[in-house]
Order: C-alpha cells, then sequence, then structure tokens
C-alpha cells in the first residue's frame, strides 16, 4: 500500500537524516568523492562535495519531512488530513489584499530602502506604542522578508563562537538550528505540562553562565499554546538584569492570536528591559500573510543596525507590495480589528472541540492553549504498545508515522520541538476538517493496548 511505505519512507529518512549529518561531519572530503565515484561507476575527476562544518552542524526539518510527505499522498489521491503546518485557513482580509493589489497597479514595484519603506516603518511603530506600550523610532525597525528572517539575523548579529542561546523546549523547530548557523551553543531548558510548559525562573537562573548571550521567549508558544503571564516575565526580567550580557529575543508573532482571559506582555515593556530587547514580529499568523513574507525586528539601534547590515548583504529589502499591504493591515484598528477578531473567534471554537475531545481519550494529557493554533498533546502512555501490521511505537516519531499510516492524519513529532512525550497538532483548519481528524485518531488507537507501567 502507498501510504505505508510512504509513512515507512518517512520514519527512516527523519532517523537517517541525522545519521547522515553526523557521518558527513565527520567524514573526509576525499572519501566522500570517492563513494560518488564508485556510486555512480563513472570514469570522471574527483569533485569534492564536502560541505560546511556550519551546514552539517544543522538538522534538517521534521516538520518539512512530514508536510512534504503529507502533501505528495494528498496529491497521489489519498485523503490525507493535514495538521502539520503552522498556517492561517483564512485568506488575507480584503483591505490588505486590495493594498497590495493597488500597489502593483500604481507601480510601486521598485526596490524599497533596505530596512523597509519609511511608511510602514512608521505604522509599525505606531502600533508597537498603541498596542505594546514601548516607544522606537523609524531607524530602530528593521522590515524582513518574514519573521524568520528576522530571527535568524539577530541571531547572527549579537552571538560569538562558543555563546549560550537560551531556549526553553518545547521550542520552535529552528531556534536551535539558528544558533548552530551563528557557531553558537543552544542550551535547551524543558518545562512541564503540569505547568503548562512555561518557562521555571529558578532553572533559568540555575543554567546562565559567563557564556550566555542570547534568551529566546515566544509567547503565544509554537507548539504549546502557552501564554507568559506579566508576573512571569517580570520574575524572568529580574533575572535578566542581572546579567549584563544576556540579551532576550521576544518571538511575538502570535500576539493577536490569543484567548480571554490571557493578556500578551511584551518583553521590551517590563522595566529595564527596552535596553536589551529584540522584539520580533511579522503579519503572517494574525493577517493570514504567510505567502506576502514579510516580518520586523524593533531593537536599540546599534543592535537593529547590526541586523541591517546583514540583510543588506542577503536579500537587501523586502516587497514593496508586501509593505504597502503591511501599512493596510496595521491600519485595520487595534489588534487587528474586525478582520482578526473573526480568526480568532474560529480559532478558539476549534481549540475548544480539540481540548474537549482528546481530554477524554484514555491515556492522553493536555493542557489549554492560551493562544497560537496548536495543541501539544501528550500520548506517551502508548509508547511500548505494539500496532499489528505497523510495529513497535517508541516515540513520538513512530506515533506520527502511524497516525499517518493507519488514520491517515500528518502531525509533527514533538521531538521536532524539544519534547519526545507529545505531539504537535495544528488547529489551523476547518471545525469539519478536525472533528474527521479527531475521529480518525481515536480510531487508530483503539488497537493499541496502553502498556502497563511499573
Amino acid at each position: 500500500m502507498v501510504l505505508i511505505q510512504g509513512a515507512t519512507w518517512l520514519h527512516q529518512c527523519i532517523n537517517s537524516s541525522h545519521r547522515y549529518v553526523e557521518s558527513t561531519r565527520q567524514a573526509e572530503p576525499h572519501r566522500l568523492s570517492a563513494v560518488v565515484k564508485a556510486v555512480n561507476n563513472v570514469d570522471q575527476p574527483d569533485v569534492d562535495i564536502s560541505l560546511s562544518p556550519r551546514v552539517n552542524s544543522v538538522k534538517p526539518s521534521k516538520t518539512v519531512a512530514i508536510s512534504d510527505l503529507a502533501t505528495a499522498l494528498a496529491q497521489s489521491g489519498i485523503p490525507v488530513i493535514k495538521l502539520a503546518a503552522g498556517e492561517p485557513d483564512f485568506d488575507t482580509p480584503a483591505a490588505i489584499a486590495e493594498a497590495g493589489i493597488n500597489a502593483i497597479r500604481e507601480g510601486y514595484t521598485r526596490y524599497t530602502p533596505n530596512a523597509g519603506s519609511l511608511e510602514v516603518r512608521e505604522a509599525i511603530c505606531h502600533k508597537l506604542k498603541e498596542e505594546n506600550g514601548v516607544s522606537y523610532t523609524p531607524d530602530q525597525i528593521l522590515v524582513s522578508n518574514g519573521a524568520k528572517q528576522s530571527i535568524v539575523q539577530a541571531v547572527l548579529a549579537v552571538c560569538s563562537p562558543g555563546d549560550e542561546v537560551i531556549i526553553p523546549a518545547p521550542f520552535w523547530v529552528s531556534y536551535p538550528e539558528m544558533a548552530r548557523l551563528a557557531d553558537a551553543t543552544p542550551v535547551i531548558l524543558s518545562t512541564k505540562i503540569e505547568e503548562n510548559f512555561l518557562l521555571d525562573p529558578k532553572v533559568l537562573q540555575s543554567s546562565l553562565t559567563g557564556k550566555s548571550r542570547l534568551l529566546i521567549l515566544c509567547s503565544p508558544s509554537n507548539p504549546t499554546g502557552s501564554v507568559y503571564p506579566k508576573k512571569l516575565l517580570e520574575e524572568i526580567a529580574q533575572i535578566v538584569a542581572r546579567h549584563p550580557r544576556l540579551l532576550v529575543l521576544s518571538d511575538e508573532i502570535y500576539e493577536h492570536i490569543i484567548y480571554a482571559p490571557a493578556t500578551h506582555t511584551s518583553f521590551a515593556s517590563l522595566p529595564g528591559m527596552w535596553e536589551r530587547t529584540l522584539t520580533v514580529n511579522g503579519f503572517s499568523k494574525a493577517f493570514a500573510m504567510t505567502g506576502w513574507r514579510l516580518g520586523y525586528l524593533a531593537g536599540p539601534k546599534h543592535f537593529v543596525a547590526a541586523c541591517g547590515k546583514i540583510q543588506s548583504q542577503l536579500t537587501s529589502g523586502a516587497s514593496s507590495i508586501a509593505q504597502k499591504a503591511a501599512v493596510a493591515a496595521l491600519g485595520l484598528g487595534y489588534a487587528g480589528g474586525e478582520e482578526v477578531a473573526v480568526m480568532v473567534k474560529a480559532f478558539r471554537e476549534r481549540r475548544d472541540f480539540l481540548v474537549q475531545s482528546f481530554g477524554k481519550l484514555e491515556g492522553v494529557k493536555i493542557t489549554e492553549p492560551q493562544g497560537a493554533f496548536y495543541l501539544f498533546i501528550d500520548f506517551s502512555a502508548y509508547y511500548g504498545s505494539e500496532a499489528e501490521g505497523f510495529g513497535k511505537i517508541e516515540d513520538s516519531e513512530s506515533l506520527c508515522c502511524y497516525l499517518l499510516d493507519k488514520g491517515q492524519v500528518a502531525a509533527v513529532p514533538g521531538s521536532a520541538f524539544g519534547d519526545d512525550s507529545c505531539i504537535r497538532i495544528s488547529y489551523a483548519t476547518s471545525l469539519t476538517t478536525l472533528q474527521a481528524a479527531f475521529e480518525r485518531i481515536k480510531k487508530a488507537l483503539v488497537p493499541l493496548k496502553l502498556p502497563a507501567r511499573v
């Protein structure tokens, strides 16, 4: 069966990719060339196919692997429900799309300044002042091709080889790899589902060293949906203040996708934190603009200028058309106005359905997300069980492969996010689709017997 073969391939691919990276990292270039030559059995000059140690240190993305496989299966006619992607299922609001269309029609299709047009940077400054309580000038804003570019440039700008980047787990898959690209060392701090996956200040304090350079916080969180309360952020800020070298990168891309009574607090708004905080945000999630590719960094001019220097040699300025659309997005009203509120209402309804439904399943642990559009569900009670025709469920990767094989549902292994006990499910799809996905997962779990725990 094609689906079984695909799921088996994914499981092998995810595991073997790490072995490949490690082996190529250690292999000598001439040996690699010899292997390729032998395989091709072609008499040709040796070609050095070695890659840089920096690239070899970066792990392949499991989210990309399973998303690509799910897409391929769907294109082959297999009715896979894809719950892996972190992308809103809504269209970009009409007023934003129209602004982009008008930009093209009016000839606004040339390069903008590297940092972004003055118009969009002033609009971002206004948003940050009114919604987040932090003041910036346009020269303290850098507009990039998505928040991901903003983050990686910030890491590259402030980290030196050997520096430590502190990352609470579960984490967005790219944070550790960005640290490695900067020749820095990711330091992973575990959190607990019983504590809503929030960083314990005591754990942070005990983990900091003279090499600690950057703490990355993401609230609301991908993959957990957790939101950091202001009081907890204040405790973290007090610890940060005692370490002169330590900066904070605050990833706030999901700030508007938040469910009352939870509220968002920008880390830079806390006493003494403006000077050492790099705030990253963008338009992809709240405004359903993933394909427009626009994000931004706000921070002290010294750091922002350094990031701008990197960007000037990588991509230069972001799309002029997307920048016009961003101005329209920021003009929709406080927190995105009614357009965003409608999307958030739908996300909340979906969240409520899934939390209630999965909460009834035997052996499943779940915490209610307060923001974003993900569930991070603990299925570890099923690890060790045998699935007929599939094999042993050993970890989050094999469980996701099993669900893809038997349930035709694509989810992301928790190991990709630094917590192998869980899997991530995106509810950025219709309620009807989620209802069907839950029934498939529930049915797939029925044959699995929960292993006896000693």
